[in-house]
């Protein structure tokens, strides 16, 4: 091939493609921004794993945008060298239009290097978001009379995945995600999750600081003490153990024993169900608007 022909191709495939990337990028972020809060704002809640659906429907349009550049790159440079787009560059000397190419080659390396990245997130996010979709829907079952479920609830400390308020007691349920083999399983021990098929165990120091964290601000809102129980849900894997006082280990198909796991202490009054309700109700409504107002 001629170098000509390729530098004058690229050039024009490569500059057009950043342009309708930067026009794409510009238009995806416009859409997110204008509009994008739910109708009835004030009646929608969020789902389970409603960050991560969030988060998937970025990457699904961020891979798109990716994968619709190398189809207009692919489509330019092919019609530029057959409409002969080396005369852009005649008369160049060889080591200027090497030069021209090594840029366009790293380039294009780094968004295959972006398009990977966005990929494997994507492909993460959807393990995450199924993950705690699975656990959300059987907790949705456990759900009757007095007792909700709340998904994606937020504290100073971080987000617990769902929270469970009912007169028997609160319960905090944080899934741990994690790619199970074929006969895996998982067991709690300190301030670990220990995982049959892996060296190292999983800490979950942060999901005590927020289950620790959601108590305070319940017991702030209340005027008294209250206990919230904290459950750790690990979908796909089996329980190998409860040796723990301080949580309970369940998967997608036994999460309904955390109705179980209770005492007299953990009863509350019918007046602070209704005032833990009310407050979540409002803080996971899908428009922060409509939560204020």
């Amino acid at each position: 091939m001629d170098i000509e022909a390729i530098s004058g191709a690229a050039t024009v495939a490569l500059t057009s493609t950043i342009v309708f990337l930067l026009i794409a990028k510009f238009w995806s972020a416009l859409s997110r921004s204008v509009g994008s809060g739910p109708n009835f704002a004030e009646s929608i809640m969020h789902e389970a794993a409603q960050r991560f659906r969030d988060e998937l429907d970025r990457l699904s349009a961020s891979q798109s945008i990716y994968l619709g550049g190398a189809l207009v790159f692919g489509v330019l440079f092919s019609a530029a060298y057959v409409l002969q787009a080396q005369e852009l560059f005649a008369g160049y000397p060889d080591w200027q239009l090497y030069l021209q190419l090594a840029f366009l080659f790293l380039t294009a390396a780094f968004a295959v290097y972006q398009l990977s990245n966005t990929i494997i997130a994507r492909r993460q996010v959807k393990f995450l978001r199924d993950a705690n979709v699975a656990i959300g829907h059987q907790l949705q079952q456990i759900s009757s009379g007095v007792t909700r479920v709340f998904h994606d609830v937020e504290t100073s400390a971080g987000v617990v995945d769902h929270v469970v308020i009912g007169q028997t007691g609160i319960y905090a349920i944080n899934v741990v995600a994690k790619r199970a083999g074929r006969s895996g399983s998982v067991r709690v021990e300190g301030n670990e999750l220990l995982f049959s098929n892996a060296s190292d165990g999983e800490s979950i120091v942060d999901i005590c600081a927020r289950t620790t964290r959601l108590q305070k601000e319940f017991q702030a809102l209340l005027g008294h003490n209250v206990r919230v129980r904290s459950v750790i849900a690990a979908p796909g894997w089996e329980i190998d153990e409860q040796s723990s006082d301080r949580h309970l280990l369940v998967n997608e198909r036994n999460v309904a024993m955390l109705k179980g796991w209770r005492d007299n202490s953990d009863h509350l009054m019918n007046e602070d169900v209704e005032a833990l309700q009310k407050e979540l109700t409002a803080k996971c409504l899908r428009s922060p608007a409509a939560a204020s107002s």
